[in-house]
């Protein structure tokens, strides 16, 4: 320890790091798009609400917003949205605009205009993963109807507006990544059907658009099909998990054979939770860039003739999973521990890059950001349990004896914690209350087995992990075992509740929007996952539901909680923690309830972000108080 160091209670030291500076970080920048000098991406703006724009740079280096407020390129296809605009090369771009879900088409120096019909329903026919060819915008059609139902289908719409959008596929109740073949003859497509989500079972089918015939590559209930991309007319490149690995293959539009490019115990994708993803990218060269393995995944170019993979020497530990190419540059968008994610321009050849856009501005001094230690930790039936921690960070205090931690838990459940720069954990960190971020069995990352962990099993594993972890954590030295705290958000919601409910490990617990009970998330979810719980649980029954569900479990909860919830969330909605906190009041637990007007899924606006960021703090060191 310096000498200059004072000493300070844990969770009390002072931080450049402010609630509003976490709040109105992060841009979100997501779906990066090159075509030679060009790049365009879209960006959250936390200060406007929330709200989607499309940023492009030209030729010269600068860098223009496209749409002003009010305009918000943003799709509610899945409600989980996903890539919402496409750029329509030497013109403008399309996109999907949220407040009618119509698509419209931005031209330069004009106003955008919708070229699609309006619904008889407010926002009931929505758009996303839009692909422009030959004057035709290929994409996901999601129709609500009056009585309830929704269905899905790809179609084409004339990019002039003229005509109606025409349906080429439809009869799954799901469908993603559309393709068309350089000689526009034919579509392929990934699809699955309810009950299954994306990871669990996809198909890879090829339409021939002359005659409408459609067959099945590849695919089926028990293998997850992502990413297909045209190598020529006859043969396509996607990723695979037949093997218990999202790997690399190719195989042609018959399915007559299937050939892995480069079989390894990696990932080189992850889960389809938003449409428009793309890990990997076909180079002019006849090389693959692509993303691979096992919780952050490296940039590497494979070589498909020899099977040589080589990972460009970039200062970057992670990329999201968002790849652009137009065949010579490269564009994705990267990240690390000290470094935020940043959309950067790849020479190909080179190997040279250029960062464009950082999603903060300025970034406090190192010494307050925390270093992630990647661990496994071995949990009480064997399994090892994958964890990040963050021990507290601030370059002019120190504790005294073991510091609080905080275990926080991803939602999901089906997805992952990477070690990307985090202002909020630094947030934390730089107060002196470590982080333990937890990708308990069932997240993605670490294969097929390692994620079907949780069939059957949601409200065990999860808890199961995220305790033994914690108390990991005390056994280490690391934390103090009084003062171990745990939250999560929407699934992991449920996961800080269950764990509350049947464990006196965590001194409290913090649940943002976070599921309480299975039966009535089945009612009133959004479609996407209205039979995910089948999976996760088992088919609705009350005493199984009774017993796994933290509402049905709250008595065994005697520590304080804090739940925060928008009061506009379609998929977890404002009576799951409401009805969690009623109960609570009802038994004497202490409990503060926090509610926001016009939030939903994942809170977007600063003042949000902020007032619950402050909230959690002073929970925190209430709780932790000696």
């Amino acid at each position: 320890m310096s000498p200059e160091q004072v000493v300070r209670p844990y969770g009390t030291w002072p931080s450049p790091i402010s609630t509003t500076g976490v709040a109105r970080s992060r841009l979100r920048l997501a779906f990066p798009t090159v075509l030679g000098e060009e790049t365009w991406w879209s960006e959250d703006r936390p200060t406007e609400g929330g709200r989607t724009t499309i940023v492009h740079r030209d030729a010269r280096g600068t860098c223009r917003e496209l749409l002003p407020a009010p305009w918000n390129a943003r799709t509610r296809v899945h409600e989980y949205g996903g890539r919402s605009y496409a750029v329509v090369p030497g013109e403008g771009v399309v996109f999907a605009e949220f407040s009618d879900q119509r698509l419209h088409l931005l031209l330069p120096g004009a106003e955008p205009r919708p070229i699609t019909p309006a619904p008889a329903q407010e926002a009931a026919l929505r758009y996303a993963d839009p692909l422009v060819r030959d004057g035709q915008v290929w994409c996901v059609r999601e129709r609500h109807r009056e009585d309830g139902r929704i269905s899905r289908s790809i179609v084409s719409v004339p990019l002039d507006g003229e005509g109606e959008p025409r349906e080429w596929v439809t009869g799954s109740d799901f469908y993603a990544c559309p393709a068309l073949s350089p000689d526009g003859g034919h579509l392929a497509y990934i699809c699955w059907d309810h009950p299954r989500m994306p990871w669990n079972g996809t198909e890879l089918r090829v339409t021939r658009l002359a005659d409408g015939v459609s067959s099945t590559v590849l695919g089926g209930a028990g293998e997850a099909v992502l990413s297909p991309r045209w190598l020529d007319n006859r043969h396509l490149c996607l990723i695979s998990d037949r093997s218990g690995w999202w790997n690399l293959y190719r195989t042609d539009a018959g399915g007559t054979f299937l050939q892995a490019l480069c079989p390894r115990e990696e990932e080189f994708a992850g889960p389809l939770w938003h449409l428009g993803d793309s890990p990997y990218e076909l180079l002019r060269d006849g090389r693959i860039a692509l993303l691979h393995g096992r919780g952050d995944l490296r940039l590497g170019v494979l070589d498909p003739r020899s099977g040589v993979l080589t990972d460009l020497d970039l200062p970057y530990d992670g990329w999201q999973p968002s790849l652009s190419s137009d065949g010579d540059t490269l564009i994705g968008i990267g990240y690390g521990p000290a470094v935020p994610r940043t959309v950067v321009r790849v020479n190909t050849t080179t190997g040279q890059a250029e960062e464009v856009r950082r999603d903060l501005d300025g970034l406090p001094e190192a010494a307050y950001l925390p270093v992630p230690r990647s661990v496994e930790i071995e949990g009480r039936s064997g399994r090892r349990v994958h964890a990040f921690v963050y021990p507290p960070s601030n370059p002019g205090v120190r504790g005294d004896g073991a510091p609080p931690y905080v275990v926080f838990v991803h939602g999901g459940p089906t997805s992952h914690s990477v070690s990307a720069l985090d202002l909020e954990k630094a947030f934390f960190t730089s107060r002196g209350i470590g982080v333990l971020d937890v990708n308990y069995g069932g997240s993605t990352g670490y294969g097929r087995a390692y994620r079907d962990l949780l069939r059957g099993r949601w409200g065990v594993v999860d808890v199961e992990d995220t305790t033994d972890a914690a108390r990991w954590l005390a056994a280490e030295g690391l934390a103090d075992p009084r003062r171990i705290a745990i939250r999560g958000g929407s699934a992991g919601g449920w996961t800080v509740m269950a764990a509350c409910c049947a464990s006196e490990t965590f001194a409290g617990g913090v649940s943002y929007y976070g599921v309480s009970a299975l039966a009535p998330l089945r009612a009133t979810t959004h479609d996407f996952e209205s039979r995910y719980v089948e999976w996760l649980v088992g088919p609705e029954d009350p005493v199984l539901y009774g017993s796994r569900e933290p509402l049905g479990r709250v008595a065994g909860v005697t520590r304080p909680m804090l739940l925060l919830q928008g009061l506009s969330d379609p998929v977890v909605p404002p009576e799951q923690s409401q009805a969690f906190a009623d109960a609570l009041a009802e038994r004497g637990v202490p409990c503060t309830y926090l509610t926001f007007e016009g939030e939903a899924h994942g809170f977007r606006r600063a003042e949000t972000r902020s007032a619950a960021l402050a909230t959690e703090l002073a929970f925190y060191q209430q709780l932790f108080r000696s």
